[in-house]
């Protein structure tokens, strides 16, 4: 029996449906999403067109307004997908064809998935190894409590780790080795908070250099894989001149501002990291830098051996286990939200191609005239600043398959628009919630909004423009 309504409350509140708000969210993303795709007239588009465009609006909703988890907003978009377009009978499929939707879960075992998955695997061995920590530990010690020199050698750290693992997972271990060195610096000091911001932008940029290093990179792969494949030594000569420039125009502004700063003195020596890991035996560790090194030796020299980058990917994932260095620990620890992030937006793009949304929208910004070059560094600058808003993936899976129709249509070569898009995912840093990297350091309690700016504008306007020149110079 109930006897007072202090425990009538009590159940009540436990009956509570406490994500009123996300559900909202969620119907007002729906609704808006419907009244786009069905109510406007939208010439020239069919059906399964209009319904591609519900589902493309639906997520960027979702995505923006974070009303469910990312990864289940993605396994919602294939499910939809499957729904709507890939029923017999429907506005996309013959009435005989039972297996079409199988197009719209093939993407889970593309090679670029591979590819990310074995990335994702070299940087868990990374980790359980030591091989990151010691790296950090020594670039650390090497500065001597010289801000000026802990500068370029923390973002030069922070962005060749980036290029092989998750830039969230860097910036975490480089800020817990920092915090330290800031602790004696007064809370308004220049030089915390360019040193900060050097590790934010560092991890961003870094990420740009490989196609494992950032998930737009992959998406970008996977959607050129049929008209123009991008090896992995090929991504790197298109995308790592530009992010190492952005590098070093943010290490020159953020120097300067270090400058004349009285609170530069920092401790030259920093007490050991907690490992959190059990420790491995040394051959283990050598063997791990082993394989790491063939590994991506043998995705950069992929076009002589003639074997694919995702079977490549086997290489670590087979021998790490062997050697005892990957464990049901480690695998189980890995990113698998980012991944199924990925596929949803693989799948995407084949729902955007296969109803026909693409072509309608090349055609649409066809009719605007501009030259190609200008409608590639438009598509750029909007993914950089979509990705301010959002996640940087979130917006890869909405742009790039767009992005690659409209560069088809065009007659241009497909790589010279889609990665530069793709780069200028990896450019927006000018707001705390712009990149993981970016809200890390923000956590640090030393940075306020207004300090992204000067340095966050600046990557953002001269991004894609860089990246849009380099792109055409090598071709």
């Amino acid at each position: 029996m109930i006897d007072t309504r202090a425990e009538v409350k009590r159940i009540l509140r436990g009956l509570e449906f406490s994500s009123g708000a996300a559900v909202l969210k969620f119907i007002a993303c729906a609704a808006l999403a419907w009244a786009c795709a069905f109510l406007p007239a939208h010439a020239g588009l069919a059906e399964a067109g209009r319904w591609s465009l519900a589902i493309v609006m639906l997520g960027a909703g979702l995505w923006i307004t974070e009303a469910i988890p990312a990864f289940a907003v993605a396994l919602l978009i294939i499910g939809l997908q499957i729904i709507t377009l890939g029923s017999p009978g429907g506005p996309l499929l013959a009435a005989e064809d039972t297996k079409g939707w199988e197009m719209f879960v093939q993407p889970w075992a593309s090679p670029p998935m591979w590819l990310f998955f074995g990335g994702l695997v070299l940087a868990a061995a990374a980790t359980r190894t030591g091989m990151d920590r010691h790296l950090a530990q020594s670039v650390m010690r090497w500065s001597g409590g010289r801000a000026q020199v802990l500068l370029p050698a923390l973002m030069g750290l922070t962005f060749v780790l980036s290029m092989f693992m998750s830039n969230t997972a860097t910036t975490a271990l480089l800020l817990v080795m920092l915090r330290p060195a800031l602790q004696d610096l007064p809370q308004d000091s220049r030089t915390a908070r360019s040193l900060l911001l050097g590790l934010a932008v560092a991890a961003n940029l870094g990420g740009m250099g490989t196609i494992i290093g950032s998930p737009p990179n992959t998406i970008a792969a996977g959607l050129l894989e049929k008209e123009q494949p991008v090896d992995f030594l090929r991504w790197t000569l298109l995308a790592l001149p530009p992010a190492l420039f952005l590098a070093a125009m943010a290490w020159l502004l953020l120097s300067r501002r270090m400058r004349g700063d009285s609170t530069a003195a920092m401790p030259a020596d920093l007490p050991e990291p907690a490992q959190g890991v059990e420790p491995v035996l040394r051959w283990q560790r050598l063997t791990t830098m082993l394989i790491f090194l063939l590994t991506v030796a043998l995705w950069m020299s992929g076009e002589w051996h003639g074997i694919p980058t995702g079977v490549v990917s086997f290489v670590p994932i087979v021998a790490l286990s062997m050697i005892g260095v990957i464990r049901r620990q480690e695998i189980k620890s890995i990113e698998w939200d980012v991944l199924i992030l990925l596929a949803g937006g693989l799948s995407l793009g084949v729902g955007i191609e296969a109803s026909g949304l693409a072509k309608w929208l090349a055609s649409g910004v066809g009719a605007l005239g501009m030259p190609a070059w200008a409608a590639g560094l438009a598509l750029a600058w909007i993914a950089a600043l979509v990705s301010n808003l959002m996640s940087n993936t979130a917006a890869a899976n909405i742009l790039l398959p767009v992005t690659l129709v409209i560069a088809s249509g065009s007659g241009e070569a497909a790589s010279l628009m889609v990665i530069p898009a793709a780069l200028g995912c990896s450019v927006a840093m000018a707001m705390p919630i712009s990149t993981p990297p970016n809200a890390l350091v923000y956590s640090s309690g030393r940075l306020r909004g207004v300090d992204y700016l000067p340095i966050g504008l600046p990557m953002l306007l001269l991004g894609p423009p860089v990246a849009v020149l380099w792109c055409r110079l090598i071709g």
